[in-house]
């Protein structure tokens, strides 16, 4: 009896192993908006980075293609509406182009460059349950969806193929962005 048991728990433990490395292959990743990563990241213990995202420029990324200036920039590509633009939406929206299926009810594109621009679609991974399961260590994150933005990230939107295009010194715009969850 105890034989069988001992078997039972190893084929588990085993089966839980191998489901948890194939959780990201499994799952259907929406995107949710940033509204519901709000709940849980504005208090200084959550190192405010809802509070941090909403004041930054990826907070109005839609928004500001509707300015003069976007319409302007885009009048001389042959853009007509900035804001139904491919063009200009791809990187002033979070998940533009991706199908319908990938977005949750309580995405808002008027949220424009959101915290799921960065750390992926969160409709797995935005769970407390799941949230302090990665935070322990619990889980792998990546397997729920979460990701950590590289530079190389950043990059798929500041390059050169921006018309307003500066330089992109990625040490330099990611303290500005920055939002460390304080050690407890």
């Amino acid at each position: 009896m105890v034989r069988v048991v001992f078997l039972f728990a190893l084929i588990v433990l085993v089966l839980s192993v191998f489901t948890v490395g194939t959780i990201a292959q499994d799952k259907d990743f929406k995107y949710v908006g940033a509204k519901n990563c709000k709940m849980c990241h504005s208090s200084k213990k959550s190192g405010e980075a809802f509070n941090i995202w909403a004041a930054s420029a990826h907070a109005k990324a839609y928004l500001t293609l509707a300015s003069e200036e976007s319409k302007a920039i885009g009048k001389k590509m042959g853009i007509e509406d900035p804001q139904k633009s491919d063009k200009c939406l791809s990187c002033h929206v979070t998940g533009h182009g991706q199908p319908a299926a990938k977005f949750d009810k309580t995405y808002l594109v008027d949220e424009g460059v959101t915290c799921e621009a960065c750390h992926g679609a969160g409709s797995i991974y935005n769970p407390m349950k799941i949230m302090k399961q990665i935070k322990a260590g619990e889980v792998k994150a990546a397997d729920y969806g979460l990701i950590t933005p590289t530079e190389a990230s950043c990059k798929t939107c500041h390059n050169e193929k921006s018309p307003t295009f500066k330089g992109f010194d990625f040490q330099k715009y990611a303290v500005q962005i920055a939002h460390p969850t304080p050690k407890e």
